[in-house]
């Protein structure tokens, strides 16, 4: 069976909107692909208030992103503690953190070469 081959783009979408869906906050996307050796195209940014919402926000991007485009997370880390859970889709990765823990690690500043999009969030 051919392995389906996944638009970046509908995937940053799908992503984007579960993120939306639960309020997830300060949305960045860090687009990657002009840095050599990085791992991956994208790196989505953003957090939540606390752990449960954290967890609301990786359970709304996984429930999306399946219903939508059939796909799943190729490894999710640190959901226990939903404090700073990274779900690695093998193109973009996604980094959600609670504010304070975003704060403290500063993630953006690694890469300064890349181009951060803001998303502007309704809410």
């Amino acid at each position: 069976m051919a392995n389906k081959q996944i638009n970046n783009d509908d995937l940053l979408a799908n992503i984007i909107k579960g993120i939306e869906e639960v309020k997830g906050e300060n949305i960045d996307i860090l687009d990657l692909r002009e840095i050599d050796n990085t791992v991956c195209d994208y790196f989505v940014i953003c957090n939540g208030n606390s752990n449960t919402q954290v967890n609301a926000i990786v359970g709304s991007v996984q429930k999306i992103v399946s219903k939508e485009l059939k796909d799943k997370p190729w490894h999710v880390e640190g959901a226990e503690n939903g404090e700073w859970v990274l779900m690695d889709y093998v193109n973009i990765v996604v980094h959600v953190f609670q504010k304070h823990i975003r704060e403290y690690y500063r993630i953006e500043s690694l890469w300064g070469d890349a181009k951060i999009t803001t998303i502007e969030t309704k809410y």
